[in-house]
């Protein structure tokens, strides 16, 4: 008979099998499939899990909890050690594929995941405040929701366009992306684009910026 701690170790790799799976070749992969990855009898999968949907539901929630723990240790160190970690990191790749697959999927699952990244990204986004690595905004939970979705959106579209030639190298995949978005990304947030305020005065001035945004993001936060 297994020990507890064996039953839990045989659930984690099950688990972690599964996120691999489902971000490798998305959420149709059968339990079987899961089952083979992880090195066990598919019989194990509905011991521990009950059903595939409870299983999605713990990768979800560990998926998320990665996701937030790596953005958090990002916020703690310098430019040089994320910049020099992440591009090659396995682990960005599975988060990475496995967000896509999420948000490409467009049912109920992905709509309450895209919705709880948005959630991680708005109390990152109070610590990074907080820090003074980032300025404020007038409005932190539309911020929130409008670079989840404006990544999720360059992330779908992206491998639409470029899909992987094995997306199972979570390493080339995640380095491949993140080479071209990088620098981009990086002059975009830190130097701006427009080369004076006044598309924002303008904006400000107008009735529109007295309308708060639909969603759960229409919170209005003043600056």
């Amino acid at each position: 008979m297994s020990t507890a701690q064996d039953d839990l170790t045989g659930r984690a790799r099950l688990r972690d099998a599964a996120i691999e799976a489902f971000a490798a070749q998305g959420f149709d992969e059968s339990l079987r499939a899961i089952a083979a990855r992880a090195q066990v009898t598919a019989g194990l999968v509905r011991h521990h899990f009950g059903s595939k949907q409870a299983l999605r539901a713990e990768c979800d929630a560990t998926v998320l909890e990665r996701y937030r723990r790596l953005k958090e240790e990002s916020l703690r160190v310098n430019p040089g050690q994320v910049l020099n970690h992440l591009p090659t990191s396995r682990e960005s790749g599975v988060l990475l594929l496995y967000i896509l697959r999420s948000a490409r999927e467009g049912a109920q699952a992905g709509r309450q995941f895209t919705e709880q990244l948005i959630n991680e990204a708005l109390a990152l986004l109070d610590q990074a405040v907080s820090s003074g690595l980032i300025v404020p905004s007038r409005n932190e939970p539309a911020r929130a929701r409008y670079l989840i979705l404006q990544s999720l959106g360059a992330l779908v579209l992206y491998f639409a366009l470029y899909p992987p030639k094995d997306p199972e190298d979570f390493s080339t995949v995640v380095k491949d992306y993140y080479g071209q978005i990088a620098l981009p990304t990086l002059e975009l947030y830190t130097e701006g684009l427009f080369a004076d305020p006044g598309y924002l005065n303008e904006y400000l001035a107008s009735e529109a910026a007295h309308i708060p945004p639909a969603g759960s993001a229409g919170d209005t936060v003043s600056r």
